[in-house]
């Protein structure tokens, strides 16, 4: 019989390569890491000798894993928000405790449905998984950073993306791996499957058909002004240092396309010095220039909103993005929750969200899509800008500050994020951020051109918009992720009145 610490100890050795798989040190993500601290975790629950134990045992992972793959936002409450050091450690250790008890319950789930039969029990680890996954993703908002899809980013299963999305992929790694833990008494068919579903999308990875073709070439410049966190909203410092360099930046570069990070302009339009959001308007009233850029808009009456505005010539108005997906404590105070806002000193706002299918900015021939900060975690939400061919973006841009961060994996793994968003769609995205990672992507996921990060400059480079459509982008914007969750939730029970009618005979 295995103790409570002996379990612990095993389970938290696999969440903690699983963490790494998220991001190595050197930023990139460990596909097959991935996948042997996933078929650790499936040999452990294997191995329960109850439901109870099975909970113990995804807790376990889910809680290192977690934590070990965003124990960053540390930085952003001890270093930036002045919460004592003790106190923003706990804050980590308790949130990444929080999510891990979705991963538990599942887990649990998984020791009182799955069948006995080693091919079963793969396709019941697979859909409870993936459901687990999808619980995180979008249950309290939604927290779905370092999920199993974003290690398969650079892997054999990356080919997936554009038919099932990150969800899809999560579920196909969570069948590989049990499969793993019993591929020597697996059926020769068993055995092919797993096989195929690594080296097939490898082998013919240059040979695959496009799902989009080309709409043509966009020269793009990506601002990244560098403004010190600690700076960036201090009236005598950032501020002024802010306004001053993209201002410059705004007025003066030559390039199709101009983008700034989020909030790259600090201050309500209102508060701008005399003229200044004039100026750059008056700038691209004419001419073959085009900017976007971030900036928070509103007032007390109506409200605020993290926005990006657009200006070219022969528009009466600014084109305008309001953040539709908002950050939790950052953009908006959970109830319950002031008292620990009070506790730090980050300038925190409560937002407004914008809708949640906005039009995009269309500019040259190309139909220019934002998602600001983490609003490219969530696929689903992107995927509802597709639901009508004629009108989907061309290009996806995010908008971002990573600053709050530091200099940490915490960059890499965002890009990730938006790498993954590529290979779904089959668009690229360009990415203009404070500190980094300003980096512009192909539709096939692959970073074509970089700016040193924590670094003041402009990353210029020419992107390649697309049109068409791919089958997650297709059945995504008409039904969301309701065929995953519809997928995951018949199969379970499915299986476990299997198993039921099994044991009665």
């Amino acid at each position: 019989m295995r103790t409570k610490s002996q379990i612990a100890g095993i389970n938290g050795l696999a969440g903690a390569l699983m963490a790494l798989s998220v991001s190595a040190p050197n930023g990139e993500p460990v596909w097959w890491l991935a996948l042997v601290s996933l078929s650790l975790l499936a040999w452990q629950l294997n191995s329960a000798s109850h439901w109870v134990e099975a909970a113990w045992v995804g807790w376990c992972f889910s809680a290192v894993w977690l934590a070990g793959s965003f124990w960053w936002l540390y930085i952003a409450m001890h270093s930036y928000g002045g919460l004592p050091a003790l106190a923003s450690a706990l804050a980590v250790v308790l949130l990444a405790g929080s999510i891990a008890l979705i991963y538990a319950g599942f887990c649990a789930a998984f020791a009182l449905a799955a069948p006995k039969t080693p091919a079963l029990r793969a396709f019941s680890f697979a859909s409870i998984w993936m459901l687990a996954e999808l619980a995180r993703g979008n249950w309290f908002t939604g927290f779905g950073w370092g999920g199993v899809a974003y290690t398969q980013v650079t892997g054999p299963l990356a080919s997936y993306a554009s038919w099932v999305g990150a969800f899809g992929i999560s579920a196909i790694v969570a069948w590989l791996a049990m499969c793993l833990t019993g591929l020597s008494r697996a059926s020769n068919t068993t055995r092919i499957a797993f096989v195929l579903l690594i080296v097939l999308p490898w082998s013919t990875s240059k040979i695959q058909t496009e799902w989009t073709e080309s709409t043509g070439r966009l020269k793009v410049a990506l601002l990244q002004g560098n403004i010190p966190q600690n700076e960036k909203f201090v009236p005598g410092s950032g501020v002024p240092m802010a306004l001053d360099w993209y201002g410059q930046e705004l007025l003066k570069n030559q390039t199709s396309l101009i983008v700034t990070p989020e909030t790259a302009l600090p201050l309500l339009p209102q508060e701008l010095p005399k003229n200044y959001l004039n100026n750059i308007a008056k700038r691209y009233a004419s001419g073959e220039q085009a900017a976007m850029i971030g900036i928070p808009m509103g007032n007390l009456r109506d409200g605020y909103t993290n926005s990006v505005l657009g200006f070219k010539p022969g528009q009466a108005e600014p084109w305008r993005y309001d953040k539709h997906h908002l950050v939790p404590f950052g953009e908006v105070i959970p109830p319950m929750f002031k008292w620990f806002v009070r506790l730090m000193h980050i300038p925190l706002g409560d937002f407004k969200r914008g809708e949640p299918d906005q039009r995009s900015f269309e500019w040259q021939g190309q139909r220019l899509a934002p998602n600001i900060c983490y609003e490219d975690l969530f696929g689903e939400e992107i995927g509802a800008r597709f639901i009508e061919a004629d009108q989907a973006p061309t290009i996806l841009v995010n908008s971002s500050n990573i600053a709050w961060f530091g200099n940490t994996l915490a960059i890499d793994q965002h890009m990730n994020i938006s790498r993954l968003r590529s290979l779904e769609f089959e668009r690229p995205m360009i990415r203009a951020t404070n500190t980094g990672a300003s980096v512009i992507i192909d539709h096939h996921g692959q970073v074509t051109h970089s700016l040193e990060r924590h670094t003041q400059g402009v990353l210029q480079g020419t992107v390649e918009g697309r049109s068409g459509i791919t089958p997650y982008a297709w059945w995504v914007s008409r039904f969301s992720l309701w065929p995953l969750w519809a997928i995951g939730l018949v199969l379970s029970l499915g299986l476990w009145r299997f198993k039921k009618h099994k044991a009665v005979h």
